[in-house]
């Protein structure tokens, strides 16, 4: 067989990674794809905003099955446009998608379907800013509504500095026309967790958890990033949760958005703030997430190809996933200035070192190839991922690899798992 794999990012480079291991797959193409994932895929070129080149890319290719790895292609419709030409394609339409490329969207659908979120108002202006406000208290959450590559999200300390944040995402400065429309939402105390399910538009099937960490320095402190790291353990939730979120999130969305006319399928990614009163929706993403995807994936130890393959025909079960007791750790090295401003081109060392250690994977997130060397072409560059028997020892792995590795400016937390640590030194 044949796939495609559409991205460039550290989370397209483990679906490949993961999919190649199949025994029915011949061949991997990923586009436009890294100077990393070019070790383990064909890349070839597409402007990955555009359905008509990614169409045309297909029509040279033929493949027997085309993975969407971002959210912008989805937001876009490709889903729909192979699916009227009968090429199988694993994600939702575009449609469903609104789920991820609308907040307000999202938070109406979640109160309809009474699924447990934050209070919110979206305002366009500055009058129902000023008016919305009068019913939040600081701090508080200011939301882009637009697709904001996971820059779209300020915590407000203030209602001054909410505020400020909200008329420059209204002002089209910040972040273009995705800030056009901003939501507040009350501010969530707890931990957060990813949990994702896959729906073929009927049945579910729950994956492992994980959690992100979003801020970019250690103890949580400074700006958020499109995460500076993940991990997963069996430990991080238990089944009676995992059914919970079956029966209170996942089902209601799945069975909504049949309701309402758009079937959801594919990876259905729910952000969740685990609070002193349960568990709370913080957003939706409408595929997998980055860099949450890297230590999921490298837990699994079933087909991922037959996983898709169940959700494209329809035939979703609780069997389509076989996952490891182990411990999986992913550690992003980024550029220096990241979240903000960076320059690339810096030239990076001892990937192949680090890959070397055992049970250790090197994802590439932002690199490029020339001349045999790989270089920075990215705010996140690469997502370190080591797997262990217990969490304690995949940090460590990750570590060990991660200090292999160097360029110059590197960013790295060194805290990555530490709430995991700290609840399993617990007990």
């Amino acid at each position: 067989m044949k796939i495609l794999v559409l991205g460039s990012g550290g989370r397209e480079h483990a679906l490949v990674w993961k999919l190649k291991q199949s025994p029915r797959v011949d061949q991997v193409y990923c586009a436009p794809g890294n100077g990393g994932i070019a070790n383990d895929a064909i890349c070839v070129p597409v402007e990955i905003k555009s359905v008509d080149a990614i169409i045309a890319l297909a029509n040279q290719i033929h493949p027997d099955l085309t993975v969407v790895g971002p959210e912008l292609p989805l937001m876009l419709g490709v889903v729909d446009e192979f699916r009227r030409r009968g090429w199988p394609i694993f994600g939702p339409t575009q449609a469903a998608a609104q789920l991820e490329s609308s907040k307000s969207f999202a938070k109406a659908f979640m109160q309809r379907h009474r699924i447990p979120t934050a209070r919110y108002a979206q305002v366009s202006n500055a009058a129902e800013l000023h008016a919305a406000l009068n019913h939040f208290s600081a701090p508080l959450v200011v939301k882009a509504d637009g697709l904001a590559a996971g820059k779209g999200v300020i915590i407000a300390n203030s209602k001054e500095e909410a505020i400020a944040a909200a008329n420059e995402m209204l002002s089209g400065k910040m972040l273009g026309e995705a800030g056009r429309h901003v939501v507040l939402e009350e501010f969530l105390e707890g931990e957060e967790l990813t949990f994702l399910v896959m729906s073929d538009g009927e049945r579910i099937s729950p994956l492992v958890a994980a959690q992100d960490h979003k801020r970019i320095g250690d103890g949580d402190t400074g700006p958020n990033t499109g995460g500076m790291g993940a991990y997963s353990t069996p430990q991080i939730m238990d089944n009676q949760m995992r059914d919970w979120l079956v029966t209170h999130v996942a089902r209601p969305v799945i069975d909504g958005m049949a309701e309402e006319g758009a079937p959801y399928t594919g990876i259905l990614y729910c952000g969740l703030m685990m609070t002193a009163k349960g568990p709370m929706v913080l957003e939706f993403n409408c595929r997998f997430g980055d860099p949450e995807t890297q230590p999921i994936l490298m837990r699994l130890d079933s087909d991922l190809l037959e996983a898709f393959e169940a959700c494209v025909e329809g035939r979703v079960s609780e069997a389509d996933f076989a996952w490891s007791k182990d411990s999986t750790v992913c550690v992003v090295m980024a550029s220096a200035g990241y979240p903000g401003d960076y320059v690339g081109g810096k030239r990076i060392e001892g990937i192949e070192a680090a890959d070397k250690l055992a049970g250790v994977k090197v994802f590439h997130a932002g690199t490029s190839a020339k001349d045999g060397a790989l270089y920075t072409a990215g705010g996140r560059v690469l997502g370190v991922t080591a797997r262990g028997a217990d969490l304690a020892s995949a940090v460590k792995l990750a570590y060990q690899a991660v200090d292999q590795i160097k360029f110059e400016g590197a960013q790295v937390r060194r805290d990555i798992a530490h709430r995991g640590l700290k609840q399993s030194s617990v007990k």
